[in-house]
């Protein structure tokens, strides 16, 4: 890709550069900011030329199928990832969709964490299994559990890393080792991460996954994902399945997030920062049991984490509070939430907006009971996204609920 109509970008460029200077060539305008296209359709100076245009899927014809805006950001996902090739979709969860739809058939076989996203099981349980996808989740960390799950029909691993809530950490690298073996891929959904910390292409991964809705975009403001690979994967597979069933990225959204990502390294950089101030914090609340923080030293996969993570926790952590059961619990997971007056109480994650929320009646609200348990997500974890604001403001505001609880 060029940074304008003129000078190719060099090769070797640094993650942080290549966020802000990859894209489409300029117009013939001369735009500093990359255009925002805003069409459904693109003129063509005649038949031979639009039937030319229709025969090759790299051309602008409909915005369903190609969008200069789309296409600009999908060239700067690619190359922040280190992967040939990247597909923009309407959201994280479409991404997966296309994955799926791209990858498999009535009795293939996936694996897949039990500590993922709760929308991401339901996803492989209720809807694939529809179609006859069989799905086995084992532990996130347990090498052996994965290896045990293979079958002659499995086509994918599919790992989330750092999990939503919990933070457990997988390596990506025997993953990948262990996919590869059985003549499967390995998926990767980087969403928390995101490639300002890891990179899970240069570990072995076939497939990056992302949610660009969170730290990609950064503010909270438009909805996006994504998938990266291989161009065999991403142009020859998912591609033609975009084409089809028109989970499309819009190209103002699309727009968005190409903003988004020009600060993404600066952002995670700081608010990593601020996560491991707040989790150090946390530990030392006398109402809180337990943390889950890659960035501590009593997470069971720090130093993993920091090997995958160039160093760095990420921005999102979740804590247990102390009960004797799941109702006393709840009631106090509840209070603490209900009690901030600076945190913004959410679903969402990502934003410079610190955000807290309840993954048992959230995130992990649809699952049954018996899989929020195998999920390790109990009535008193609380998960927060920790933001741009003050540290000091952030535990203060933590400390409004913490210190009014009966367990004080």
């Amino acid at each position: 890709m060029a940074d304008d109509n003129r000078r190719p970008l060099p090769e070797g460029l640094r993650p942080e550069t290549l966020a802000i200077r990859t894209g489409l060539a300029r117009s013939q305008h001369g735009e500093h900011s990359e255009g925002l296209f805003l069409t459904t359709a693109y003129v063509q100076s005649d038949a031979e030329t639009s039937a030319r245009k229709f025969a090759n899927s790299e051309d602008f014809t409909y915005s369903r199928t190609s969008n200069p805006t789309v296409r600009s950001l999908e060239a700067r996902m690619a190359a922040l990832e280190g992967t040939e090739a990247a597909i923009a979709t309407s959201t994280g969860m479409s991404a997966i969709l296309l994955l799926a739809m791209g990858l498999l058939k009535s009795g293939d076989h996936v694996i897949c964490s039990r500590s993922v996203f709760g929308s991401t099981i339901n996803l492989f349980v209720k809807e694939f299994g529809k179609f006859g996808v069989e799905t086995s989740f084992v532990s996130q960390t347990d090498l052996a559990e994965w290896r045990a799950a293979l079958k002659p029909t499995t086509r994918l691993l599919f790992a989330e890393t750092p999990t939503n809530p919990l933070t457990d950490i997988c390596d990506i690298r025997a993953l990948a080792d262990i996919a590869h073996g059985a003549g499967a891929l390995l998926a990767v959904d980087n969403t928390y991460s995101t490639p300002a910390l890891q990179r899970p292409a240069e570990m072995g991964a076939d497939i990056i996954m992302h949610s660009a809705t969170k730290y990609m975009d950064g503010q909270g403001r438009v909805m996006a994902g994504a998938l990266c690979g291989p161009n065999k994967l991403i142009r020859d597979i998912f591609g033609p399945v975009l084409r089809t069933v028109g989970m499309t990225l819009a190209p103002f959204n699309a727009w968005v997030v190409l903003k988004g990502l020009e600060t993404l390294s600066l952002r995670m950089k700081a608010q990593s920062e601020q996560a491991l101030a707040v989790a150090r914090w946390l530990e030392a609340q006398p109402e809180v049991d337990r943390v889950y923080y890659p960035g501590l030293a009593s997470h069971p996969q720090h130093d993993l984490a920091m090997r995958q993570q160039g160093g760095q926790g990420g921005a999102v952590l979740s804590f247990d509070l102390k009960a004797d059961t799941p109702e006393a619990a709840r009631a106090a997971a509840f209070h603490v939430i209900d009690s901030t007056r600076v945190i913004s109480i959410a679903t969402n994650l990502g934003d410079t907006k610190t955000i807290i929320t309840h993954p048992a009646t959230t995130s992990h609200g649809r699952l049954t009971e018996a899989q929020r348990q195998a999920a390790g997500i109990g009535q008193g974890l609380i998960r927060l996204a920790v933001g741009l604001e003050h540290v000091d403001d952030i535990t203060d505001d933590l400390l409004r609920g913490l210190s009014t609880l009966t367990t004080r």
